[in-house]
């Protein structure tokens, strides 16, 4: 009686242990970010290969256009520097051979100057001046401002996209549920993981694109403040040469 008591209980620890390894069997056996991503579904891969995508962009853009903005914004500085200590625009012409986007201005404002009739209102020469200057100065903002767009997409979507990831894959967490009967937290706890890999990566895409997008914005609007000092101080020598002309 007691030897078949034993081989119960033995074959009980037995079937145990086989189920045990049965389920652990089914288990991804690595649970690292990277072993999450191999054991997802498709759809979740498409997710989180599609944020990986994105954050990679971020920091791409960063580079291009971080290097490109401080680069301009060193010349515009130069520029005002330049014409700051120019008191004519025969004087700002000679002092501008070091500076291309003074060289710009001027060549601007002088063409303007040869279209126009000579008798022509100094007022009216000063108001289509100040247009040319204003539209060169959106042009050279909107080249700047061009790949900015896509961090604020970046910033706004990518969160939706890895909470669709997240939704997707504790849903087929739940279905499987249902197919083994198992509400064991060994069975559930691997797929709801991999399910919100995609949140954290979502975000980890979205916040840096966000804190990005500002920054590039706040410097796109200084090197703007920039190009309109160098502007007004083009203007203001045309002004006082139309009035030396204007008197002579």
């Amino acid at each position: 009686m007691r030897i078949s008591c034993l081989k119960a209980a033995t074959c009980g620890v037995l079937l145990s242990l086989l189920h045990a390894t049965a389920q652990a069997s089914t288990l991804p056996h690595d649970m690292s970010p990277l072993g999450m991503f191999f054991a997802a579904d498709q759809v979740v891969k498409s997710v989180l290969i599609g944020l990986l995508v994105a954050a990679l962009a971020t920091w791409v853009v960063l580079l291009v256009k971080g290097a490109s903005l401080l680069q301009a914004r060193r010349t515009a500085a130069q520029a005002v520097a330049v014409l700051k200590t120019a008191t004519s625009l025969p004087d700002a012409a000679a002092k501008s051979r070091a500076s291309v986007l003074v060289q710009q201005l001027l060549d601007d404002v002088q063409q303007e100057l040869n279209l126009s009739h000579a008798s022509a209102p100094a007022t009216a020469l000063k108001e289509r001046a100040g247009f040319r200057q204003e539209q060169w100065i959106a042009h050279n903002i909107r080249s700047m401002t061009q790949g900015i767009g896509l961090l604020a997409s970046i910033g706004a979507v990518a969160p939706f996209v890895g909470l669709f990831g997240t939704v997707w894959g504790i849903m087929n967490s739940f279905i499987d549920i249902a197919v083994s009967q198992s509400t064991n937290l060994a069975t559930v706890a691997p797929g709801i993981a991999e399910a919100l890999l995609a949140t954290a990566l979502g975000l980890v895409a979205a916040i840096p694109a966000v804190v990005i997008y500002n920054v590039l914005s706040r410097g796109i609007n200084q090197y703007k403040a920039q190009l309109r000092a160098a502007s007004a101080q083009v203007l203001l020598m045309l002004s006082r040469d139309l009035d030396a002309r204007q008197q002579a």
